[in-house]
């Protein structure tokens, strides 16, 4: 039985960093390949969701890490593909052609091993027809690069203002959650130009075959996805929205989201957007189905459109009972 879309509510049409979105979904990167993938599920669409973000890509072609790149857990996913992909030139000529830009809006996830190649890429995608570009700086299965950049503020600062003066488009800087103090970085991210942050990249774990006591995943460490990092995520949403709402700096909470009730506990917190990747490998239509809870809840409530839910956390009454 095909599942039935209704129209999208008027009220889950926002802007984000001057893009108009026609919902608060954002397709993460690694999750839908290029963008063209699910488009081959029936009854999926990417006009459901607001944006989608293009896997990570490099100056240079990059062939990823050695095998098994993928294990899932009891709660989610661990993953280490060691950002495969054909390089941004590649990208650029060949697959943006390919893409319908009427659907929804792209974003390009740039990364790199130094800061001149993230510069590179950057500028490479400024000349393009994309819509803005995430900076991937803190990718927990890359050797070099996206750990140390995204784990220390004043180098994520130093990335983040390199890529601003290569591009005017809208820059969102993908925030580890595998650091001391995500605030601080929040901070100097949003000082150093970044437009938008995006909370959290995955989580750094491993898994283990104790028949022959080896690491499951090649690289031996992965970036653990799904629901089991959703109460992470959700602080550290919170912790960053502490320092963002003061610089009118939206950002997209995502890390374990599968049902609208968790979607709103996002918004909630102080995401303006929701970030949806794992849980599409086992319900190609979770947008469907997110976008009709959000705007049920919306109604319910008597709130007008999604700006009026961000950041309405009530934690002076935290722990009292209904």
């Amino acid at each position: 039985m095909a599942l039935l879309r209704e129209a999208p509510a008027a009220s889950l049409a926002m802007d984000f960093c001057g893009l108009s979105f026609a919902s608060p979904i954002v397709l993460l990167s690694g999750c839908v390949g290029f963008g063209e993938e699910y488009t081959r599920v029936e009854g999926f669409s990417n006009r459901d969701c607001g944006a989608v973000v293009l896997k990570g890509t490099t100056l240079a072609a990059r062939l990823g890490n050695r095998p098994h790149r993928v294990y899932e857990t009891s709660m989610g996913m661990l993953n280490a593909i060691g950002l495969q992909n054909p390089g941004a030139e590649h990208v650029v000529a060949h697959i943006l052609p390919t893409l319908d830009f009427e659907e929804t809006r792209f974003i390009a996830n740039v990364s790199g091993s130094t800061i001149d190649e993230y510069v590179n890429v950057v500028r490479r995608f400024d000349d393009s027809a994309i819509d803005a570009m995430e900076i991937n700086i803190s990718c927990p299965n890359v050797k070099e690069g996206g750990v140390q950049f995204g784990n220390y503020p004043d180098m994520s600062a130093r990335v983040v203002a390199a890529c601003r003066a290569a591009t005017r488009k809208p820059l969102i800087t993908k925030l580890s959650p595998n650091q001391t103090d995500i605030r601080e970085n929040a901070r100097l991210c949003i000082e150093a130009g970044s437009n938008a942050l995006s909370v959290i990249n995955t989580v750094m774990g491993m898994a283990i075959d104790s028949k022959t006591r080896r690491p499951i995943i090649g690289n031996t460490q992965g970036g653990l996805s799904g629901p089991a990092i959703k109460p992470i995520a959700l602080l550290k949403v919170h912790q960053v929205y502490d320092i963002a709402k003061h610089h009118d700096v939206p950002i997209i909470g995502q890390g374990g989201i599968t049902t609208a009730t968790d979607a709103l506990e996002f918004i909630i917190a102080g995401a303006s957007a929701v970030g949806i990747g794992t849980s599409l490998f086992y319900d190609p239509h979770t947008c469907i189905k997110i976008n009709a809870g959000i705007a049920k809840y919306l109604a319910e409530h008597g709130l007008k459109q999604i700006k009026d839910l961000v950041g309405t956390l009530d934690v002076a009454n935290a722990g009292l009972a209904h």
